[in-house]
C-alpha cells in the first residue's frame, strides 16, 4: 500500500519535501517591510497603512508594552475585531517577548473568565466599543487581569473625528474609566522611538507564540499551544502549495479581502501572517457584509479571498451579485466547514474563479489539506495533504492500527504545523495522540488511491439510527441539491424507536417556497438510503452561526435539548 499516494497528484512545481527553517513569527513583518516599505499593507475605512508604517507602529507598541511589564513569560490577550489594531498588536506582543492569547468578542462571560485564568492573561488589548470594553472592564478586579489597553476604532480610520461621532450617535462607544491606573490608551503605548528590547527566542519549535483556544463544543475550551515554528511552518506550507508552475500568488502583487475575524486561526494564518509574507495589501472589513464585499472585490480588484462556506453562499445568493465584475479573483479558499458541492459549482459560474477547499484545525495552525488551483481536483474532497504533512486513517474499532486506502477511519495528522499540546492539559494532549505520535482529529474520513481526503463527518456527529451509522454530511450534501435550499444542517434528535433520527434545519433561497417534510423526503428518495432519510424538518429564516460564520450545530442541538420533555 502506498503510504504517501498524494505525491503523484501534486500539481507541477509543488514539492512535498520542502525545506522549512522556522524563525520568530515577528520576522515576517521585518522582512517584508525591509523589502516593500512603501507598499500598502492595510486598507481600512478610508486609511492606507504602508508596510514601513505598520512596522513602525508595531515597534513602538512593543516598546510601550515592555514599559508596562510585557516580556518573556507574560501572556497578552487580544480582544479585538477585524481592525488594524489586531495586526499591530500581534506583532508588537511577539516583539516584546510576550505570548498572544486570542479571545473571541462573542465569548460568554463565563468563557472569558475561564480563558483569563486558564491562560494566565495579565494584560489585555481591546477597543472602546460598547460591544467589547464593558466585558473586559468587568474582569479587572474579578480575575487575574492586571492591565487593560484600550484603543479607539476611529483612530485607525481615514476620518477619525467623523467615525467617532457616528459611533457615539449610534451608542456604539463605551464610557472608559480613563482615570483608572490599570487602564492604558493604545495610542499611549506608541509615544516612544520604537526601540524595544529584543529577547532571544530560543528554539522556535518550543517557544510559544499563540494560545489559541478551541471552540469548546464539549466543556470549557482548551488552549492549543502554537509555537513560532508551528505558525511559520503553516505559512511555508501554504506558500509552497501556491508556488507551482505557474504560481498562483505572487509576492508584492496581491490584494486580499480580509473579512474573517482575526482571532480565529484560519484568518490569523491565511490572511494576517500569509498576507504579510506575500507583501499583500489587506483590505479589512470590520465584519462580513455581502454587498460591501462584492463592491470591494469589483472596485479594488481583489485577487484573493478566503472565507467559510456561508460567506460564499451569501455572495452568490445576493440579489445584486450579477451587477459586479468579480473576475479579478484568482484564488478563493474555503475552510472551517465542509463546502457544499452546489455552492462551489455556482461560485465558479458567477466569478470564474475555482473555489478551493481545504481542511485543518486550530490544533494544526490550521494547515492540513489543500485543493490545487491548477491540477487534479475531485468533487466532494477537501484535497490532499499539504507539503510536509502526513495524514493516515486510524481504525474506528482498533486504535492500534491504521486502515488501508479507501476505508473510513479517524483522520490523524502529523507535521511541523501540529501544536505542541494543550495548555496545562497533558491528559487531553495524550487523549489525541496516537500510538505512533500523530494527532487524532476526531474527523472521520477516507483517503483514495490518489491521496485525496474525503471527510464523512465528526466522530461525535455520527448518528446511530436503528443500529446503522448515519453521517449528517451525507444527508446535507443530498439536501443541498434541492433548488429551494440556501443553507442546511442535520443533527440527531431522540427517537424512541430508532434511538436517533435525522432532523434537517433549512434556510431558503430568496423567493423560494418552503417544501414540506413529505416533499423533501420524496426529493431525497433516490439520494439516500431508508435508514438515512430525514424524519423531521424545520424551516428557519437563518441558521445560527459561530463567531467565524460557520453553521452552529451545537446551538441547534442545545435548542432541541431544551424542547425535549422532562421525565
Amino acid at each position: 500500500m502506498k503510504t504517501m499516494p498524494w505525491l503523484e497528484s501534486y500539481p507541477q512545481g509543488v514539492r512535498w519535501d520542502i525545506d522549512i527553517d522556522p524563525a520568530p513569527v515577528q520576522t515576517l513583518l521585518d522582512q517584508t517591510a525591509a523589502k516593500w516599505p512603501g507598499k500598502p499593507a492595510l486598507n481600512f475605512m478610508g486609511r492606507q497603512i504602508s508596510y514601513a508604517e505598520l512596522l513602525s507602529l508595531a515597534n513602538r507598541t512593543a516598546a510601550g508594552l515592555q514599559q508596562i511589564g510585557v516580556g518573556p513569560g507574560v501572556h497578552v490577550g487580544l480582544y479585538l475585531p477585524n481592525s488594524p489594531h489586531y495586526m499591530i498588536a500581534i506583532f508588537a506582543v511577539l516583539k516584546a517577548g510576550g505570548t498572544v492569547v486570542n479571545y473571541s468578542p462573542l465569548d460568554a462571560a463565563q468563557v472569558l473568565e475561564h480563558k483569563i485564568e486558564d491562560s494566565r492573561t495579565d494584560v489585555l488589548i481591546t477597543l472602546d466599543m460598547a460591544s467589547l470594553y464593558p466585558q473586559m472592564a468587568h474582569m479587572l478586579g474579578h480575575t487575574r487581569l492586571k492591565k487593560l489597553v484600550v484603543g479607539s476604532l476611529a483612530e485607525m480610520t481615514g476620518s477619525p473625528d467623523e467615525v467617532a461621532a457616528q459611533m457615539k450617535a449610534k451608542g456604539q462607544l463605551a464610557d472608559v474609566w480613563w482615570d483608572d491606573p490599570r487602564i492604558v490608551r493604545f495610542s499611549q503605548l506608541q509615544e516612544n522611538d520604537g526601540r524595544y528590547t529584543a529577547h532571544p527566542l530560543g528554539d522556535p519549535r518550543e517557544a510559544l507564540a499563540v494560545l489559541q483556544y478551541t471552540g469548546g463544543t464539549t466543556g470549557l475550551p482548551k488552549g492549543a499551544m502554537l509555537t513560532h515554528a508551528n505558525l511559520w511552518s503553516a505559512c511555508a506550507q501554504y506558500m509552497a502549495s501556491v508556488s507551482g508552475r505557474p504560481p498562483v500568488l505572487l509576492e508584492g502583487q496581491e490584494r486580499f479581502l480580509a473579512v474573517l475575524p482575526p482571532f480565529h486561526i484560519f484568518a490569523l494564518t491565511v490572511n494576517m501572517l500569509q498576507g504579510v509574507r506575500l507583501a499583500a495589501e489587506l483590505v479589512m472589513h470590520l465584519r462580513f457584509d455581502a454587498e460591501a464585499a462584492l463592491k470591494d472585490i469589483a472596485q479594488l480588484r481583489i485577487t484573493t479571498f478566503c472565507g467559510v462556506p456561508t460567506m460564499y453562499t451569501a455572495l452568490i445568493g445576493h440579489p445584486k451579485a450579477a451587477e459586479f465584475d468579480l473576475r479579478s479573483l484568482k484564488y478563493c479558499g474555503s475552510g472551517g466547514a465542509p463546502l457544499p458541492l452546489e455552492v462551489a459549482q455556482r461560485y465558479l459560474e458567477v466569478t470564474g474563479c475555482p473555489l478551493t477547499e481545504g481542511w485543518g484545525m486550530t490544533e494544526t495552525s490550521p494547515t492540513g489539506t489543500f485543493t490545487p488551483v491548477h491540477g487534479m481536483r475531485k468533487a466532494g474532497s477537501c484535497g490532499m495533504p499539504l507539503p510536509r504533512i502526513q495524514i493516515r486513517m486510524l481504525s474506528l474499532d482498533d486504535p492500534t492500527r491504521y486502515v488501508p486506502l479507501g476505508e473510513k477511519g479517524e483522520i490523524c495528522i502529523g507535521g511541523p504545523n501540529v501544536m505542541k499540546g494543550y495548555w496545562n492539559r497533558p491528559d487531553a494532549t495524550a487523549d489525541v495522540t496516537t500510538f505512533d505520535g500523530l494527532m487524532r482529529t476526531g474527523d472521520v474520513g477516507y483517503m483514495d488511491e490518489d491521496g485525496f481526503v474525503f471527510i464523512v463527518d465528526r466522530c461525535k456527529d455520527m448518528l446511530l439510527c436503528s443500529g446503522y451509522n448515519v453521517y449528517p454530511r451525507v444527508l446535507e450534501e443530498a439536501i443541498y441539491q434541492h433548488p429551494a435550499v440556501a443553507e442546511v444542517a442535520v443533527i440527531g434528535i431522540p427517537d424512541e424507536y430508532r434511538g436517533q433520527s435525522p432532523k434537517a434545519f433549512m434556510a431558503l433561497r430568496a423567493g423560494a417556497a418552503a417544501p414540506s417534510l413529505q416533499e423533501l423526503q420524496s426529493f431525497l428518495k433516490d439520494k439516500l438510503g431508508k435508514h438515512e432519510m430525514v424524519q423531521a424538518l424545520e424551516i428557519r429564516v437563518a441558521l445560527p452561526k459561530t463567531p467565524v460564520g460557520k453553521i452552529s450545530k451545537k446551538d441547534l442541538a442545545d435548542e432541541e435539548a431544551r424542547r425535549a420533555p422532562v421525565h
